[in-house]
């Protein structure tokens, strides 16, 4: 599909897609589950719904900017009328991995396992975006010169911008969320981060905290909207991926670093959660090595 809304720019080295900037008058590109080898920014200007994504599901409202990782799977519902703008960028035009001191969008807008994905837009940012969409259309009608860096720029001031945004609003909500939610939480994020390579239960995450696994499962879903096992396994799956896009390490040590002796175990469950195995990840999703 091409008119005057879409602007795709394509690799011409491996012909994927590499920069796509398009508006959607209706959800029926996503209303079924998407699981893309590039990122997504889906800015949601009119409409409410729900969006799954993982093994949770949120509602989003207008002026809310949802963000997806490659293979993240998701899909939009929704009874209304829903319009906005999609940006897709695949890691090999713009690797957040890789420039994660300069726009450090990652774990903030992407794959933050302990919140909602997505940033609500406040009027300022609106017309931010605005402009520089502006200044990507116009880019992409006149191809000229360092396009690529150009490009890169405006995706930038969009992935700090949002990523700030979000950082506050997250700010405002644990102070409000502090005197709710149990301070074990924090714990057991803490203890997430530490120990997932080796602690894959969440009998072992209880055993941590001193608390019954039962206890700490229900506490998990009420403030994560996710289960434990989901969300230990999420952690997992983002720093394979990680791996797999930085490294030229083989897949049976990326398995071994994170706590898997069993290299087929771990494929099975690397596809069981992101729907592709390992190795066509690495295929599809690019691979850092050849950028040095």
């Amino acid at each position: 599909m091409t008119n005057k809304n879409t602007f795709t720019l394509v690799n011409p080295e491996t012909g994927n897609l590499a920069f796509k900037l398009f508006s959607f008058e209706d959800i029926s590109s996503f209303d079924h589950i998407q699981r893309l080898n590039y990122y997504s920014l889906i800015w949601i200007q009119k409409g409410n719904g729900k969006v799954k994504v993982d093994f949770s599901e949120y509602d989003f409202t207008e002026n809310q900017l949802l963000a997806f990782a490659p293979y993240q799977p998701f899909m939009l519902t929704t009874n209304e009328e829903t319009n906005g703008i999609v940006i897709h960028f695949h890691p090999d035009f713009f690797c957040i991995h890789k420039h994660h001191q300069e726009v450090a969008c990652n774990g903030v807008l992407f794959n933050n396992i302990y919140e909602p994905p997505y940033v609500t837009i406040d009027e300022m940012t609106k017309t931010t975006f605005n402009m520089i969409l502006e200044q990507i259309k116009t880019e992409m009608q006149n191809p000229a010169l360092a396009q690529y860096e150009l490009l890169i720029s405006y995706l930038k001031i969009i992935l700090i911008t949002a990523s700030r945004l979000k950082k506050e609003q997250l700010s405002v909500v644990s102070e409000t969320a502090e005197n709710t939610a149990p301070f074990i939480l924090q714990n057991l994020k803490n203890y997430i981060e530490l120990h997932f390579k080796t602690k894959h239960s969440p009998s072992d995450y209880a055993d941590l905290l001193n608390i019954t696994p039962k206890a700490l499962a229900k506490i998990a879903k009420t403030h994560f909207n996710k289960t434990l096992t989901n969300l230990i396994a999420e952690r997992i799956i983002i720093e394979a991926k990680r791996e797999l896009y930085l490294t030229n390490k083989a897949v049976k040590e990326i398995a071994f670093e994170l706590g898997y002796d069993d290299e087929h175990y771990f494929s099975r469950f690397f596809k069981n959660n992101a729907d592709v195995s390992p190795q066509i990840y690495r295929e599809t999703v690019g691979f850092a090595r050849a950028m040095g």
